[in-house]
């Protein structure tokens, strides 16, 4: 479903998707963002080769691995999926594939959001409340909450938002 919300949204898919390695998301990324190819007859014998979705050029899909010790993470092992590991790069700009600015927005989401805290008691049982709940934590972090990386230093001391 999110996925399906993000193409929906966007213009054309996406330069870059990452995530962590569930299995599942290979699947849906194709099924989603798949562009419906039919193959040309081959003229030999048998049903010829139905239409099937492959991914469009220039989407580019990247794993993050952690592998843990003692409940530690030791080592981060990406991978990339779908798309070459050159584009990938690129559209990095010299950075690391990882997961982190979402699992930051996880990790604030949780925290506003009481029902979505880990090992709780604390639950919805009412999916429009749950959700309306999540929008408006996502909505005033988005759109209420000072950004500190956008301060900039003020004439004669102190720090002002950027325009």
């Amino acid at each position: 479903m999110l996925l399906e919300d993000v193409a929906r949204r966007l213009a054309a898919p996406p330069a870059l998707i990452t995530s962590g390695e569930w299995p599942g998301y290979p699947g849906v990324i194709e099924e989603v963002f798949g562009v419906e190819v039919t193959p040309p007859r081959t003229g030999k014998a048998g049903r010829p080769a139905g239409p099937r979705k492959e991914i469009p050029e220039g989407l580019n899909y990247a794993t993050v691995h952690k592998e843990r010790e003692k409940g530690r993470v030791a080592r981060v092992v990406t991978a990339v999926v779908m798309g070459a590991v050159a584009a990938v790069l690129a559209l990095l700009g010299g950075g690391k594939i990882n997961t982190s600015y979402i699992e930051r927005q996880n990790g604030t989401d949780r925290h506003r959001n009481a029902r979505e805290g880990r090992k709780t008691y604390r639950f919805s049982k009412d999916f429009a409340a749950h959700e309306a709940l999540t929008h408006f934590t996502m909505s005033s972090s988005n759109f209420c909450w000072e950004v500190r990386t956008l301060r900039l230093p003020r004439e004669g001391g102190g720090l002002e938002m950027s325009a």
